[in-house]
């Protein structure tokens, strides 16, 4: 038997734990600590305790005195259960994006840190009542509507897409690099002298320009405060033959490794397995695959990628390695779309992207000289010719990368940005004591679910 269970205040004691970075993958993803995201693994009872022994799943529930080490039998779904509803009661948090629906590579969800009605407290510091009922008489104004009768998405917990709510930080910021690159569309003709600097590395291979490329004549990044973010957050999407099998959008500023395996790198092993600092992505598996004979190669790949590939941000570029025995092609900006197959040769640093180079095109685009904005997706091959003229959806393993600060820019220049917060205006009615009723059911029977229950409500099969 667990010790009674004890009220605890959910919010002051989550936003410690985030802020204490002892729970890998929980962490803020925004400078104002509005955001932060969860790690949301898929969790049954038959998963392996030691997979679940540092999750801030089971620390609420040692925390609430609904699991006591040593006594209760560890049930990781029902402890991921149990969090979710204090989630859903809080109006003191709201999730923002669902990242568990098309089971990514590394499932999360993301939260938004709201502040109690009528207080004016830092949220990383005011408390919660996560554990109230129904709403007393006099607080249904909380729920009352706008003067204009439509709710807006802060006060409702309405997922957004993902590339606009992990980048929230990032909006801002690529809001003032268009706004500064169209008032330095007259400053391109004349260059300042202060800002006549070449772009580039010494000692390493920059495959994405052609050989007939110019030195950049200005640095724009000398103008732009990009140095914080930058290029921090790319966005990955794995797929096998034309088919998505995962994505995720990376938020390490020192990049990631792409692998395969049960084999991750320690202090002692960087040239085997590269930097320990970087985040670890594993490939998806081939257990949804119908086709055995694409199941059967796309194995035989796979077996081969334990050293991975990785995916390192240098200041404002982005360099790929491969240290994997799988050979890797790969394609992105500055690159022929139908040119010959571009090899990357093994644990050579190459330069896949530029973010002062895309400024650069940005800018041409603005001035009419370039028809179309300029590229920013990078595609890596595996085990195939790449690019070979033939379509990326016949490919066994593609993996897409997307500067996220990139595409907002390229949005935002061809008015394309239209899914933003404030575009949105959701019709719906003001809750009642009915409908609190009903979502304190739906909470109850994912409780029962969880625990192979079958409630009232839930109709039997034959």
């Amino acid at each position: 038997m667990s010790v009674q269970p004890r009220r605890v205040r959910l919010k002051p004691w989550l936003l410690a734990q985030v802020n204490s970075g002892r729970y890998p993958g929980l962490q803020w993803l925004s400078a104002d600590h509005r955001l932060f995201q969860i790690p949301w693994k898929h969790a049954t009872r038959h998963t392996p305790v030691s997979d679940e022994e540092n999750t801030i799943f089971k620390a609420w529930a040692l925390e609430t005195g609904k699991y006591q080490e040593g006594v209760d039998e560890p049930d990781p779904a029902k402890w991921k259960a149990n969090l979710r509803c204090a989630l859903n009661k809080s109006r003191e948090f709201q999730l923002k994006y669902d990242g568990t629906k098309e089971t990514p590579v590394q499932p999360y969800k993301i939260y938004e840190v709201c502040e109690h009605p009528g207080s004016t407290d830092d949220p990383r510091l005011s408390d919660s009542a996560p554990f109230a009922s129904f709403p007393a008489p006099s607080e249904m104004n909380q729920f009352s509507l706008p003067p204009n009768g439509t709710f807006g998405p802060p006060h409702i917990p309405v997922p957004l897409l993902p590339d606009i709510t992990m980048t929230s930080d990032l909006q801002g910021q690529a809001h003032f690099l268009h706004n500064r690159l169209q008032d330095l569309n007259a400053a391109t003709a004349q260059p300042e002298p202060d800002l006549m600097e070449a772009s580039g590395m010494v000692g390493v291979e920059n495959q994405a320009e052609p050989q007939n490329h110019q030195p950049c004549k200005y640095d724009l990044l000398s103008s732009f405060p990009v140095t914080d973010s930058g290029l921090k957050h790319l966005d990955l999407k794995f797929q096998y033959r034309g088919r998505t099998m995962g994505s995720l959008t990376v938020s390490n500023p020192q990049g990631c490794r792409l692998y395969y395996g049960h084999l991750e790198p320690t202090p002692e092993q960087v040239d085997l397995f590269g930097p320990v600092n970087l985040q670890q992505v594993l490939f998806p598996g081939t257990s949804e695959m119908q086709n055995e004979k694409q199941r059967f190669y796309t194995e035989a790949l796979l077996d081969v990628m334990d050293r991975g590939l990785i995916l390192e941000i240098c200041e404002q570029d982005i360099y790929a390695v491969r240290l994997c025995q799988c050979k890797v092609f790969w394609s992105g900006p500055g690159m022929p779309e139908h040119g010959p197959s571009n090899p990357m040769e093994r644990e050579k640093k190459i330069k896949v992207f530029s973010l002062n180079d895309f400024l650069q095109g940005l800018i041409l685009f603005q001035k009419g000289e370039a028809p179309n904005p300029p590229p920013f997706e990078i595609y890596f091959c595996f085990g195939e010719d790449w690019p070979d003229n033939k379509p990326k959806e016949k490919k066994l393993i593609m993996v897409q990368v997307i500067p996220v600060v990139a595409r907002i820019l390229t949005e935002m220049f061809s008015g394309e940005l239209s899914w933003s917060t404030d575009s949105i205006r959701l019709q719906i009615s003001n809750p009642d004591v009915k409908d609190q009723t009903v979502a304190q059911f739906k909470e109850l029977q994912s409780i029962l679910q969880s625990q192979n229950i079958q409630g009232p409500w839930n109709p039997t099969g034959p």
